[in-house]
């Protein structure tokens, strides 16, 4: 499960939902975003190994 929440407002931006997230599914979700919204000044995330593959 992947999903963007924007952490000044709470809002959730995005949710995908699998039971194997490839990091090309993490950069689709996140360059969608980029695209909507603008790149971000920070972006947190849980290391997951789908966050530290070389894509």
């Amino acid at each position: 499960m992947l999903n963007l929440i924007d952490e000044f407002t709470r809002e959730c931006l995005a949710i995908r939902i699998d039971r194997r997230l490839r990091s090309t599914d993490v950069i689709d979700a996140l360059s969608d975003q980029f695209i909507l919204r603008g790149v971000p000044d920070h972006i947190r995330s849980d290391n997951g190994p789908e966050f530290v593959a070389k894509a």
